[in-house]
């Protein structure tokens, strides 16, 4: 290598490199904008460019004779969603989504109590490897081994015949807004499923949230005569649901816009996933599809701004 060479890449002696790297000494401004711009533009052209392009679709419409895209803005996709069977499908996915994460919360609450106030060395350690161990395992896998665990021949009939309490799962499945054939094609089938794939990210928030909150709050309510119910109600509860909410963020989400475990355990009735799939494939309908998958993006984007103003936040 030449002299000339040397001197004009090496650091120190007047090169490029040593003028870029006083330039961005200079002006730290330009070395974030370096740091930031590559995956800023792939957010922008990936993520947010095939929202915008889903946003439009659904201002589309499908002729009704040649079953083709007419590309000229309406409203009418959007009109379609408010056909009773439309409405049906959005209000059961609105309901499954709301019950999982209530469930989830109650579930949740006194595991990560338990972790935050008495769990310490490797009994923490235990509590954080049993909360994501779930999540290391493939999502189909645990979909399909609760297929099998709810099946008519699965241990959960196994046990309750043992328990002599299986007058007590017919009496449930019969019921037409919950039951179906077998727990593994019924409504209660899918919860079950959803709560056990989704109570990690439920857990973890709380707990987070609980060891915020100081021991001596809670003491000093026992102090003053406070009932545990209320210490519960007025005290911890109220410092705790910044992060219970930041965890309904999560299973909340992912519930409504699920496609597998209501195509895997659920009933013949479809969810807003399955929804969006059969009308993209089957019937063709790409206008209607993505006016179905704008339907989760607003209610979690008030959602969202709902957690925002109960400080759901601040425990993530």
């Amino acid at each position: 290598m030449s002299a000339a060479a040397s001197h004009a890449i090496l650091p120190g002696r007047g090169g490029v490199l040593a003028s870029l790297s006083d330039l961005l000494w200079r002006r730290p401004g330009l070395l974030l904008l370096a740091m930031l711009a590559p995956p800023v533009l792939w957010l922008g052209i990936i993520y947010l460019g095939s929202l915008f392009a889903l946003l439009a679709q659904s201002f589309f419409s499908i002729d009704e004779f040649s079953g083709l895209i007419r590309y000229e803005l309406t409203l009418k996709t959007y009109g379609e969603l408010l056909r009773p069977s439309n409405m049906d499908i959005i209000l059961r996915s609105v309901l499954m989504a709301s019950a999982v994460t209530l469930a989830a919360a109650i579930v949740a609450f006194p595991v990560a109590y338990y972790a935050a106030r008495y769990a310490r060395g490797k009994w923490k350690a235990l509590f954080y490897l049993g909360a994501m161990l779930p999540l290391w395992s493939s999502y189909l896998v645990k979909v399909y081994a609760w297929k099998l665990i709810l099946a008519k021949e699965g241990i959960l009939t196994w046990v309750f015949t043992k328990l002599h309490l299986m007058w007590l799962l017919d009496a449930v499945l019969s019921i037409p807004v919950l039951g179906g054939n077998s727990l593994s094609v019924s409504y209660i089938g899918t919860f079950l499923v959803f709560l056990y794939v989704w109570l990690p990210f439920m857990i973890l928030p709380t707990q987070a949230a609980l060891e915020r909150v100081p021991v001596s709050l809670i003491e000093a309510s026992s102090d003053l005569g406070a009932a545990p119910g209320q210490t519960f109600r007025n005290v911890l509860l109220p410092l705790a649901l910044p992060g219970i909410v930041a965890g309904s963020i999560f299973t909340f989400s992912l519930t409504l816009g699920d496609y597998i475990i209501p195509q895997i355990v659920g009933s013949s009735r479809l969810f807003i996933g399955q929804a969006v799939y059969a009308q993209q494939g089957t019937a063709g309908n790409i206008p209607l599809a993505a006016a179905f998958t704008v339907v989760p993006i607003v209610i979690m984007g008030f959602y969202l701004w709902g957690a925002k103003r109960l400080g759901a936040f601040d425990a993530l």
